[in-house]
C-alpha cells in the first residue's frame, strides 16, 4: 500500500497578518469597490484595519514601482496589487496590463513575498463593475484571499 503525501492546506485566517494593498486611483469607480472587497475580506477573515495599509498609485502602470517601494521598506506579509486597465480604442491597455502582471509577479519571486494579483482587464465599464462586487463576486475580496492563504502556506512550509 502506498504512503499519502503529505499535503499542506493553509488555512484562511489573517490574524496577524500585515497587508499593504497599493490600489491605482485611475479607474477609481472600480478601485474603490475593490479596495472595499479587499479590506471586507482581511476583517472577516480576522485581520486587523491596524495591520493594513493602502497606498494609492495615480494608475495601474505604477503599481509594480510603488509595490517594490513597500516591499523595500519590509513589514508586510503580502502586498495586495488592485486596479482596472479597461480596453479602449487602441492596444495601450494591453501594454499596461502586460506590464503590471510582470513587474508584479516579478517582485513577489524577487522579495519573497506574495504579490496576489488583483488587477482588472476588462472589455466594458460595465464587465468591470460585474467583477467588483455587481454581478460575479468582488475580485478584490478574492485577491486579498488568496493572500491571506498564500502567506499561511508560506509559513506552515517554513514550519516543517
Amino acid at each position: 500500500m502506498q504512503a499519502s503525501p503529505r499535503q499542506i492546506s493553509a488555512p484562511i485566517n489573517a490574524k496577524g497578518m500585515k497587508f499593504a494593498i497599493v490600489v491605482s486611483r485611475f479607474n477609481a469607480l472600480v478601485t474603490k469597490e475593490l479596495l472595499g472587497g479587499a479590506l471586507d475580506a482581511i476583517e472577516r477573515n480576522g485581520g486587523s484595519p491596524a495591520d493594513q495599509l493602502v497606498v494609492w498609485a495615480p494608475g495601474a502602470f505604477e503599481i509594480p514601482i510603488i509595490t517594490r517601494a513597500v516591499l523595500e521598506k519590509g513589514g508586510y506579509d503580502a502586498v495586495i496589487a488592485l486596479g482596472c486597465v479597461m480596453a479602449g480604442e487602441t492596444t495601450h491597455n494591453d501594454y499596461i496590463a502586460n506590464e503590471v502582471t510582470k513587474g508584479c509577479g516579478h517582485l513577489s519571486l524577487q522579495y519573497g513575498v506574495p504579490v496576489s494579483f488583483g488587477v482588472l482587464t476588462p472589455n466594458t465599464l460595465e464587465q468591470a463593475l460585474n467583477r467588483a462586487g455587481l454581478k460575479m463576486g468582488n475580485k478584490g475580496a478574492e485577491a486579498a484571499l488568496a493572500a491571506i492563504e498564500a502567506v499561511a502556506a508560506i509559513r506552515s512550509i517554513a514550519a516543517l
